[in-house]
């Protein structure tokens, strides 16, 4: 079975915003004038295509009050650039951030659209420069520009990456930094990453090493690395709630199974530690 009902579109997800902010997160709404957890990432924080993503999950298992600020293929960029959010992660009583892919930062080599970061916006110079043979007037998105340099020349390419993971480092101290609370690193995988050196360009969080968290531990209080299960894994679609139009989106994003998994981890984490 693809989807839990075959009329049925996505879960209800009452989306909301908090404050004079711009970003749109899942809802319903929380309270912020009592203790909670603050929990930043991308899609699968979010919960794309589940009704109880893994923040709703941990906030039944251990009844603590969860905000949930993940948004679909968020960038690091998108939180650095609201003060609103920024303060309200600063006034939790610890973060769990979800590790997210490098490429959709702003950096030497082109721009991202302010607030959903997976857009391409322009190439700067630089990357002209580099790439005088590609044309970078059809190209929406972050991965798919990233995809066709390197198919253009893997040498060039490899100076992106090394800027990206730069920047991304930067940013990734930068955020904790202005948090000034507690934080947990969630690196979710449905994988052991590739050995230094090699990539694939389908891997979510996409350009990251375990060289790269390494260097963060310093700055966090823990650092959580979770693979899903090949059983989760092998649920596929099962439990999930989307259009028969959003099946090859859904068969790319975590389901229900990986969820339960991701939570449990969480919860047991955040019971130990506050």
């Amino acid at each position: 079975m693809a989807y839990a009902d075959p009329g049925a579109g996505a879960p209800d997800y009452a989306p909301c915003q908090y404050g004079a902010s711009k970003l749109m997160f899942r809802g319903p709404p929380q309270r912020l004038d009592q203790p909670y957890v603050a929990m930043l990432g991308g899609t699968m924080t979010y919960g794309k295509f589940v009704e109880r993503p893994y923040p709703a999950l941990v906030a039944e298992a251990t009844g603590r009050r969860v905000v949930n600020l993940g948004m679909p293929n968020a960038g690091l960029d998108a939180y650095l650039g609201d003060a609103e959010v920024l303060a309200i992660a600063a006034g939790a009583e610890a973060v769990v951030l979800q590790v997210l892919g490098a490429q959709n930062l702003n950096n030497r080599y082109y721009r991202v659209h302010p607030r959903r970061n997976d857009r391409f916006l322009t190439a700067r110079p630089l990357l002209r420069a580099l790439f005088r043979e590609v044309d970078f007037t059809e190209i929406n998105f972050t991965r798919h520009m990233l995809t066709e340099l390197r198919k253009v020349s893997p040498g060039r390419f490899e100076r992106v990456v090394a800027e990206l993971r730069a920047v991304w480092l930067a940013r990734m101290r930068e955020l904790i930094e202005v948090l000034a609370v507690p934080v947990t690193l969630l690196w979710v995988r449905e994988g052991q990453p590739l050995p230094e050196g090699e990539l694939d360009m389908a891997a979510d969080p996409l350009l990251i090493t375990r060289t790269m968290l390494t260097a963060l531990q310093p700055d966090v209080a823990n650092c959580l690395e979770i693979v899903i299960s090949a059983e989760a894994r092998a649920q596929g679609t099962a439990g999930m709630v989307f259009s028969p139009l959003d099946l090859p989106v859904a068969q790319l994003v975590p389901g229900p199974a990986a969820h339960e998994e991701v939570a449990a981890h969480v919860a047991a984490m955040l019971t130990r530690t506050i």
